[in-house]
C-alpha cells in the first residue's frame, strides 16, 4: 500500500453518512499512514457526532467529529475523502463552508476521492463541469446537467479525482483513494 506517513486527510461528512463508505476508506488511509480528522457542518452534527446509516435506511455507528468545516482551512489538509448515504451529500451541499471547502480543493488541484451519492456535493461546489466520473446510478442525470460525463464502473480516475459507485465497491474505491492522496 502507499505510503501516506506525514499526511492529513479531510473526511468530510454529516448526518446519514453510509457508514461502511466512511470507515472503510478511513480504515485504509489511516493503515498507509495518515493522519485523518473527520469534519462536519452544524446541521450534520449531535452531540459532537455524526449519525451513520447502514444501507441508507437503518442507524449505523456513530462517528467523532474533530472540527466543523468552518473552523479549518483545505490548506491544512492533503486530500479529501467524500463518502456517501443519501442524506449526508444533500445535508453538505446546503453548507455554503462545506461547498466553500470543497470549491478550495480543486481551486488548488488536489487530491478528491468520493464514493456513492458525495458528487452531489460536489455538484452544488461547481466543481464538475468538463469532468468523467461515477456514481450511484440515481444521481447521474444530475451530475450530466452539471456538466460532468458520467461512466458506469467500479473506480474513475480523472487527474485529482477518484470516483466509485456504491458500497460494494469500496474496496477498489479505498486502494484508489490511497494511490491518488500518495500522488500516484
Amino acid at each position: 500500500m502507499a505510503e501516506l506517513t506525514g499526511k492529513t486527510i479531510a473526511v468530510l461528512a454529516a448526518k446519514g453518512v453510509e457508514s461502511i463508505e466512511l470507515e472503510e476508506p478511513r480504515k485504509a488511509v489511516e493503515a498507509a499512514g495518515a493522519t485523518v480528522h473527520l469534519l462536519s457542518v452544524p446541521d450534520g452534527v449531535e452531540d459532537g457526532r455524526v449519525q451513520g446509516v447502514d444501507g441508507d435506511i437503518h442507524p449505523g455507528a456513530t462517528y467523532a467529529v474533530d472540527h466543523l468545516v468552518a473552523d479549518v482551512s483545505a490548506a491544512d489538509y492533503d486530500g479529501l475523502l467524500l463518502p456517501g448515504g443519501a442524506v449526508n451529500p444533500d445535508t453538505l451541499r446546503q453548507d455554503q463552508d462545506a461547498l466553500a471547502f470543497v470549491t478550495a480543493f480543486f481551486d488548488a488541484g488536489k487530491p478528491v476521492a468520493a464514493i456513492c451519492h458525495a458528487p452531489w456535493t460536489l455538484l452544488e461546489a461547481g466543481v464538475l463541469e468538463g469532468r468523467t466520473l461515477t456514481s450511484y446510478p440515481s444521481i447521474r442525470g444530475d451530475l450530466r446537467r452539471g456538466g460532468a460525463t458520467v461512466v458506469d464502473q467500479e473506480v474513475c480516475r480523472d487527474g485529482n479525482l477518484v470516483t466509485s459507485r456504491n458500497p460494494d465497491d469500496v474496496p477498489a474505491f479505498s486502494t484508489a483513494a490511497v494511490e491518488l492522496f500518495a500522488g500516484r
